[in-house]
């Protein structure tokens, strides 16, 4: 065997794709004459059907250069191929954890892909939890979260007739140049150094270490972050109070929005609309509630026109999933420490979409069991919508 040749020949093969390969060592084969295929075969380890392959690919007129390298449907089938019922079979495992109406374009699974792949594999499928993540992209579905959306018991019968009431009212107060919020009270949070739900990254193995126990310290206290989202704009306000969480809370926190931005935002602005749910500080049925209101048209001169959202439905809340949810993410897994931390955190929430938000801390004590009397609540000038005057309705200035 020439030395020299087989150095050429091992040197440029690293070099060459499969096809380039197959024609170099057709071409050496070729110049050896009788027992070129052999002698290739003999330097290189290629088998001798490769290198006559690449023979017959020379004597049709092929080029080393083709752009493509194995004959047309040549290679490895693909999974689904190559087991035509594994689709159905990965449908059927998810389907006892499916939820959703089928006919959506988007079901979720709960399932993990590495349990699927586990149960694939004792049917006699071989196959990795990338692939399993892949067919159920391509059947339309997504790992999902929990979401607190379900009512329990049956929905009110005006609940869809509510929705499209307050949509209709917001599109109509939207196209004047009027305000629309969202307003309602994010649960309170203890203040100190606690545990925080959720993680961030950090240096290997040094976690933020917080206290092994989540009792209140009192001298630290709670806060409760009352939230004002202006839906037209994409614009939050947090009044974040030490104190509880009453229908003047509420409203003192409506009206610092309005001295804050809304006035500057709004200078031509002859009325309110507020979006609620029915419960807490602002629950439709509370007289403090509107006795404050009263007091805040008195102050702004505006008309304040108030609509709820049905019983069980509060997560329709338009703050819910456009503000709070991402004041949560931007603080998960860090401990609340102070109210100053809180008051930063808040405020440097922001999203891809532009979500600005201003976060003041809320110094005044608010006292529980304010009764409103009788004659004071009839001195409320109120006036209710002709559908569910219960849930809808205005206040006007005296």
């Amino acid at each position: 065997m020439d030395s020299g040749l087989a150095t050429k020949i091992n040197t440029m093969l690293p070099l060459l794709d499969e096809k380039q390969k197959r024609i170099f060592l057709a071409l050496e084969a070729n110049a050896v004459g009788h027992g070129g295929v052999k002698l290739m075969h003999e330097i290189t380890g290629v088998s001798q059907t490769t290198i006559i392959r690449g023979k017959k690919e020379l004597a049709a007129g092929e080029s080393a250069h083709d752009k493509r390298i194995r004959k047309s449907g040549g290679g490895r089938k693909t999974l689904t191929q190559e087991y035509k019922g594994i689709k159905e079979h990965i449908e059927k495992l998810v389907a006892d954890k499916t939820y959703g109406n089928q006919e959506n374009p988007l079901t979720w699974t709960i399932k993990s892909l590495r349990n699927l792949k586990e149960c694939l594999q004792a049917m006699g499928y071989e196959i990795s939890h990338e692939t399993v993540g892949k067919i159920l992209k391509e059947l339309g579905y997504s790992l999902q979260q929990n979401q607190k959306m379900l009512q329990l018991g049956e929905s009110h019968p005006d609940r869809d007739g509510q929705f499209k009431f307050i949509n209709q009212k917001s599109s109509k107060f939207i196209q004047q140049k009027q305000p629309v919020i969202s307003v309602d009270a994010k649960k309170k949070e203890m203040i100190g150094n606690f545990a925080n739900t959720g993680a961030e990254y950090g240096i290997k193995k040094s976690p933020t270490k917080v206290l092994d126990h989540d009792f209140p310290i009192k001298e630290l206290g709670k806060v409760t972050p009352y939230g004002i989202y202006d839906i037209s704009r994409n614009e939050g306000f947090v009044n974040l109070g030490i104190s509880r969480d009453t229908s003047e809370f509420a409203v003192a926190s409506i009206l610092r929005w309005w001295q804050t931005l809304g006035v500057h935002t709004y200078p031509a602005a002859r009325k309110l609309y507020v979006t609620c749910d029915g419960g807490g500080s602002n629950d439709s049925r509370r007289r403090l509630w509107k006795k404050q209101l009263q007091e805040f048209c008195n102050i702004t001169g505006l008309e304040v026109h108030v609509s709820h959202f049905p019983p069980g439905t509060s997560k329709w809340n338009k703050i819910e999933h456009k503000m709070f949810c991402f004041i949560s993410k931007n603080w998960r897994g860090k401990p609340l420490i102070s109210v100053e931390a809180v008051v930063h955190l808040i405020s440097t929430t922001t999203t891809s979409k532009g979500l600005k938000i201003t976060c003041l801390e809320d110094k005044n004590h608010y006292e529980l069991g304010t009764i409103v009397t009788d004659k004071e609540f009839a001195a409320i000038n109120i006036v209710r919508e002709k559908f569910h005057g219960d849930w809808n309705y205005a206040i006007l200035p005296k």
